[in-house]
């Protein structure tokens, strides 16, 4: 079993930046692949980006291709989201995830077996 606690979230101007970091516990995080999803108030939970257990497979949503970049090391057990020129609709709650499935990396959140209790982003205009 993997326990997952996101950090790093707050408040930013529009083109700021933020680093969120998902601490997981249990010796076999480096077996998940690790995906990051969020949520604005009155949406649907969406994929935002997802990283293979090597890190050598990543993956993003269209809306964040070229401003987020997501990384892990598998030494601290921690995934990382790096987000810059954010902009008001990147507001919500971010969520870390975990899974072990047959492909390097996925966007679908049933496939995820685990995860984190979210960490608010709130970009102001």
């Amino acid at each position: 079993q993997v326990q997952l606690v996101e950090s790093g979230g707050g408040l930013v101007q529009a083109g700021g930046s933020l680093r969120l970091s998902c601490a997981a516990s249990g010796r076999t995080f480096s077996s998940y692949s690790m995906g990051w999803f969020r949520q604005a108030l009155g949406k649907e939970r969406e994929f935002v980006a997802a990283i293979s257990w090597s890190g050598a497979n990543r993956a993003y949503a269209d809306s964040v291709k070229g401003r987020f970049t997501i990384s892990r090391d598998n030494a601290k057990n921690t995934v990382y989201l790096q987000m810059n020129s954010l902009n008001p609709e990147d507001t919500a709650v971010y969520y870390c995830a975990a899974t072990i499935g047959a492909l390097p990396v996925t966007h679908r959140t049933y496939e995820y077996h685990y995860w984190g209790q979210g960490t608010q982003v709130t970009v102001s205009s």
